[in-house]
């Protein structure tokens, strides 16, 4: 009888999805840094449609304004109306609104890079960005994601999971060997972990890019869980990790303890 009732209700919930539109965000999400434009041979294969589908999905998407053509090499990019969807999500974060201020004071007082981040699935996302001259564009865009393993924000939310949690997430989430010195042994990367646990915040060296040093502190909701983080890159030809530790640490511990998120 109790298998009957949870199959009714997951029927019930399966007719609240609608496979259409689930299928034109498929198309949408098909783009990122390494595609930026694409044909729609190359849309199909990616999210796995017919080319009729596809072509029905793309073509909706551009009359509404969602994807631009180019009228000699027919391939789609993105358009304007996506910023616009990553600016309602702006307004729409009291995390963003509360911490982007801070940020900026920080950034000023440390003159290195400072950001934001929020846990994404195995990844980290970023939402706040505030560069230096140095920065190279791809660290200055919102919306990046980063392997939570090979990061010092996703180590820090991982330290503050629960014992169960933390164990499945360091078997079982992705870590690819981004630089010479990314560490993905698992053993270590836990020991990494528990480290973090241990001093309050995240510090990785040269694991996404080389000769960089990333610290992060962890942002808490008023449940005690982890629902951001507040990181600094900084240059390991210009910055000890004593350095890190003794002068950095302490800063982005203090402002992050500042955020007080509701729920």
């Amino acid at each position: 009888m109790a298998r009957q009732v949870t199959k009714t209700i997951k029927e019930k919930q399966d007719t609240l999805f609608v496979g259409s539109l689930e299928k034109g965000l498929r198309i949408m999400a098909a783009f990122n840094s390494h595609r930026t434009e694409l044909g729609l041979t190359e849309l199909a294969d990616i999210v796995g449609l017919d080319k009729s589908a596809a072509q029905r999905f793309t073509n909706t998407l551009h009359k509404t304004g969602y994807l631009m053509k180019d009228p000699e090499s027919r391939r789609f990019r993105p358009s304007l109306k996506f910023l616009e969807l990553a600016a309602a999500y702006m307004w729409s974060d009291p995390f963003v609104q509360l911490a982007m201020p801070k940020l900026i004071d920080l950034s000023h007082d440390l003159g290195e890079r400072i950001n934001a981040a929020r846990p994404a699935g195995t990844d980290i996302i970023y939402v706040i960005r505030i560069p230096t001259q140095l920065t190279s564009f791809s660290a200055m865009l919102i919306g990046n994601k980063v392997q939570a393993l090979s990061s010092s924000s996703g180590r820090i939310m991982l330290a503050h999971m629960s014992e169960e949690e933390r164990r499945i997430a360091l078997e079982t989430w992705p870590i690819d060997q981004i630089t010479p010195r990314t560490i993905t042994d698992r053993t270590l990367l836990a020991r990494e972990v528990e480290e973090a646990a241990q001093q309050g915040y995240g510090i990785t060296v040269s694991q996404n890019i080389i000769n960089e040093i990333g610290i992060a502190a962890p942002v808490f909701d008023r449940t005690r869980k982890v629902a951001g983080t507040v990181q600094c890159s900084v240059s390991s030809l210009k910055w000890s990790l004593d350095r890190v530790h003794a002068e950095i640490a302490p800063r982005l511990m203090e402002v992050a303890n500042s955020i007080n998120l509701p729920r």
